[in-house]
């Protein structure tokens, strides 16, 4: 029988609603190449790669009656052109265009009933640039072993890597008959898993809660900042079905600056200039903000050793384990070098203590997988997250050293993390060949002003910059 979705995974296909559609985005920046890097070449790039990963050209089937969690079957009707797809940008074709052309495309749920992924070559963006727009469903994301589609099109040289040509026949569609019978069977062999589908699938959260209460268990218990409610923010209401993004751009080696002079790490500036950025948008809004005025950040990072950033031979990977803090940030602080010390200690005091959430930890909490570590915070189980945490900040080490696609220079690459339900924004951010880039997903309502935060983070650097030597 076809494999099956993991409780877990299938909850995200169930629970799935118009305000919180479930998919984690990227958006890559090209510089076109002389050569050309039009639609035709990136559809000839990718049904090349496609068989790198079988799962972008299976879908979802459900069992009749939710008997059983769904299985993943072959399309027998697959449609590369469906999934690839083309837009353009009118003159100028400015970063502000793209990113509301990002927000429209996130803003839409997926198809179910093709395979939960699409892609999109975005044209006509100033200076000879072209965007590339990718979508995957979070259901996809079922181990530490997945990969995306975005991540097998690179290369680590303007000449392709050669991918050996593979003949795909999809499988024979199993019939309802056959489900039912296989869910008949299963529900002999463990007769509770029947009731526990039928919750899920019937919209009860709780049930999905209940699966993983072992795992947040743990998470809460390593974690004492968490045993607190997190204070009350505009970044906690309720969302509508539309998206804001913007971006920001910064160097690594400030950030290095920095590290060394106030012996941190590069994480613990990035949570200092997230602080002081979101310190002034709250004071632009006119919030009150008072010397003890805490943000509730959950902060997945990805773990690698002692290096900063991963060597040649590990291009293309995001690393196979992953610690998660619940670190309180300190906007109320004028001061950004007491920020900072402040965000330094509670990271050394949750290292220090061995607070770190394991990678087996958060699988069973988010399905991590590499590629789309910038998801797990927004993995947690509907509802939770107001209450614990205010915003999920996801930090992932890229390559120091281009990457290409079809001959393509990436020159940038600005993640998309899902909002959770009554989460109005993330943040996530990715260090590639000597740049850090932000990206801000927020809510169209609560969130009209998430470009005049994304502008506060270079204010928010030099600020910190400024107390270097």
């Amino acid at each position: 029988m076809p494999p099956r979705l993991s409780a877990l995974d299938a909850s995200f296909l169930y629970l799935e609603q118009p305000t919180t559609p479930m998919h984690v985005g990227a958006v890559s920046i090209f510089r076109r190449p002389r050569a050309g890097f039009d639609y035709d070449r990136l559809v000839e790039l990718v049904d090349q790669r496609i068989a790198l990963v079988p799962r972008y050209r299976q879908k979802v089937r459900y069992v009749p009656g939710n008997l059983a969690r769904p299985v993943w079957i072959d399309d027998p009707d697959f449609d590369i052109a469906y999934h690839v797809r083309r837009s353009a940008l009118p003159k100028p074709g400015s970063d502000g265009q793209l990113t509301e052309l990002v927000a429209r495309l996130m803003s839409r749920p997926l198809d179910h009933t093709r395979p939960l992924w699409e892609m999109y070559l975005v044209e006509g963006l100033a200076r000879g640039r072209t965007a590339v727009v990718t979508k995957t469903h979070q259901a996809m994301v079922d181990g530490i072993s997945a990969i995306d589609i975005g991540q097998v099109i690179l290369d680590v040289s303007p000449e392709p890597r050669t991918v050996p040509d593979q003949l795909w026949m999809p499988r024979p569609e199993p019939s309802s008959a056959e489900l039912v019978l296989d869910a008949l069977t299963e529900a002999v062999a463990r007769p509770g898993e029947v009731i526990d589908n039928a919750r899920v699938a019937a919209g009860d959260a709780m049930a999905t809660v209940g699966k993983v209460a072992g795992a947040f268990g743990q998470l809460f218990t390593m974690a004492r900042t968490a045993t607190r409610p997190a204070p009350g923010t505009p970044l906690n209401v309720d969302i509508s079905t539309q998206r804001r993004f913007a971006i920001a751009r910064t160097e690594l080696e400030s950030y290095r600056k920095i590290r060394a002079a106030h012996g941190c790490s590069v994480n613990d500036v990035v949570l200092g200039v997230v602080s002081g950025a979101l310190r002034n948008w709250l004071l632009s809004r006119g919030e009150p903000v008072g010397p003890s005025s805490r943000l509730r950040a959950m902060v997945p990072l990805s773990v690698r050793g002692e290096a900063d950033v991963p060597s040649s031979a590990t291009a293309g990977t995001l690393g196979n384990r992953v610690s998660s803090f619940i670190v309180d940030l300190p906007v109320g602080e004028p001061s950004p070098v007491v920020r900072l010390h402040h965000v330094t200690h509670a990271m050394r005091e949750h290292t220090s203590r061995g607070q770190s959430v394991g990678a087996d930890t958060l699988v069973r909490i988010g399905g991590f997988a590499p590629p789309t570590l910038h998801a797990l915070g927004a993995r947690a189980a509907s509802g939770i997250s107001k209450r614990i945490f205010n915003v999920v900040v996801t930090n992932v080490p890229g390559p120091q050293f281009p990457l290409y696609a079809a001959g393509a220079r990436m020159l940038e690459m600005f993640p998309v993390v899902p909002l959770a339900k009554g989460q109005a924004l993330a943040i996530g951010l990715t260090s590639y060949d000597g740049g850090v880039f932000y990206g801000f997903n927020g809510d169209r309502d609560a969130m009209s002003d998430v470009d005049v935060l994304a502008g506060m983070v270079d204010e928010a650097l030099d600020e910190l910059l400024a107390t270097v030597g």
